[in-house]
């Protein structure tokens, strides 16, 4: 592709994280991936081409490596003339969320990721003319921590999502908590991933965005209140679901509409497009810990109406969602069991700074690293190898937990239809569809402190401000229900 050759105007603004922005082309399939950073401390050209070499190599040698050559697209770096960088940077700045502007866009190295448009269908080429949607999920983790280090009953009840939701609306992120808990979406159960996917569809937060041809048609562009407006969805999903336009409009439409998109959303979901094995690592016992979590609104509503049994199911081990989890699983001590392994390694980095190049703290991401992985071992035996190898685990499994999920679906015809094609039918319409991840670079090994000082914050405040309101309430359900059994099941 010819960068250099392409009008800065045939590019437009596509969204940005913490450490970098993207922008994306009009009319071809391609994204770029910039660097950012804040004002007056810009990088030189050598670090941001290191940088991004490291994040290529992570998702090249790695991530790959654990959830299949055909989910992760690590993409390529490419070096742009950089009067056509500075023309996009002044393009794009208008249309970037206030909150962001803190970070400057990378103007001076040239270098960038071209990444593919997983906006797009990635598994074959396709007629450019038919529309695509794509649902964008971020699940966030899947499991609760089984870890015998866990200081807090509760982290062995109460997933972390569901009990973060009530900081973050006291610190005023979120009006309202959602309704979704990861582990119904994980649980490979369809009512409860049916449950799952609707509650996200109702506060779509920053975990859920839909794509109609690469334009973002619903949920949040930054932190924000979300105004879940089903009726302005379903007119744009009409087409694609009900092409015949032989339903009458209404909010019996709009439900069922609605109703359509979670049933292709978690058969996707629970596809499997990838026919590799997942690289080598031995997978951690999911039985390990709990199938469900005592916040979860469907599970409340179980309680209430005196229902226990769940059909037993679980996650297909090819999707997406199984090899999610495994990875995310890597982190089997909790924050709170690898905080003092964190501390040795640190300490023995105090004094042997010139060690941590050797121990690949800042990489390569080359085998070699992804290697030193594969020890599940739990045995300390005090060394500083122990330490790390758990560090770096923790590492790769914080990157699980905060990954996107892409799923882009195209109508396609009966006759179009092939083995090679992954195709979901619905009740009017069939769709061919490819399933992606993306936001896989490696968490930072220096945001372990913060995040053991979160978990002590979103805990404390849970304890304090939410399970001594719903206690008794809900102790007194399980009191009218005493004799019910509840069947856990393996995901």
């Amino acid at each position: 592709m010819e960068v250099e050759k392409m009008d800065e105007n045939e590019w437009k603004y596509h969204g940005e994280g913490n450490q970098s922005l993207v922008v994306s082309h009009c009319q071809r399939c391609v994204v770029l991936r910039f660097l950012k950073s804040p004002p007056n401390q810009n990088k030189t050209p050598e670090e941001i081409l290191h940088h991004l070499q490291n994040i290529v190599d992570f998702g090249k040698h790695v991530m790959k490596q654990f959830f299949g050559e055909n989910y992760v697209h690590h993409g390529e770096i490419i070096q742009l003339p950089l009067d056509f960088v500075r023309q996009l940077c002044l393009k794009i700045q208008p249309e970037r969320p206030e909150c962001r502007c803190d970070k400057d866009m990378d103007t001076l190295s040239g270098y960038a990721m071209c990444l593919p448009n997983l906006t797009r269908l990635q598994t074959f080429r396709f007629a450019e003319h038919r529309p695509i949607l794509c649902i964008e999920i971020k699940p966030k983790c899947g499991f609760i921590p089984f870890s015998s280090h866990v200081s807090q009953e509760i982290k062995h009840k109460v997933c972390r999502y569901c009990m973060h939701q009530h900081l973050k609306v006291a610190n005023g992120k979120w009006k309202r908590p959602s309704k979704y808990c990861p582990l119904d979406l994980f649980s490979g159960n369809k009512q409860r991933m049916h449950f799952a996917l609707k509650s996200l569809l109702q506060e779509a937060q920053n975990n859920l965005k839909i794509f109609k041809n690469g334009e973002l048609i619903y949920g949040c562009k930054d932190d924000q209140d979300c105004v879940s407006d089903w009726n302005e969805l379903a007119r744009h999903l009409k087409p694609f679901f009900f092409p015949s336009n032989g339903l009458v409009s209404g909010p019996h439409c709009t439900r069922t509409i609605i109703k359509e998109l979670i049933h292709v959303i978690t058969m996707a979901l629970l596809s499997s497009t990838d026919t590799c094995r997942a690289g080598d690592m031995k997978t951690v016992p999911i039985s390990q810990g709990r199938s469900y979590c005592e916040a979860s609104a469907f599970n409340k509503e179980l309680v209430r109406n005196g229902k226990h049994k769940l059909e037993s199911s679980g996650l297909p081990r090819g999707c997406l969602l199984y090899k999610t989890l495994q990875a995310q699983m890597l982190d089997m001590l909790d924050i709170e069991g690898l905080y003092p392994l964190y501390s040795r390694v640190e300490q023995y980095l105090e004094e042997f700074p010139e060690e941590r190049s050797t121990l690949q703290i800042d990489g390569p991401y080359n085998e070699a690293f992804y290697e030193k992985l594969l020890d599940l071992s739990l045995e300390d035996d005090g060394t500083v190898a122990f330490a790390l190898t758990k560090v770096q685990q923790y590492r790769i499994a914080m990157t699980a937990k905060d990954c996107s999920i892409m799923i882009a679906l195209s109508p396609c015809l009966q006759d179009e239809c092939s083995e090679q094609r992954p195709v979901v039918l619905t009740s009017k319409s069939r769709f061919t569809f490819s399933v992606s991840v993306l936001d896989l670079d490696l968490k930072p090994y220096e945001s372990i402190p913060h995040q053991y000082k979160l978990d002590g914050e979103i805990v404390n405040y849970y304890l304090k401000n939410v399970q001594a309101k719903e206690d008794p309430v809900m102790s007194n359900l399980f009191k009218e229900n005493e004799d019910c059994t509840l069947v856990l099941h393996k995901v």
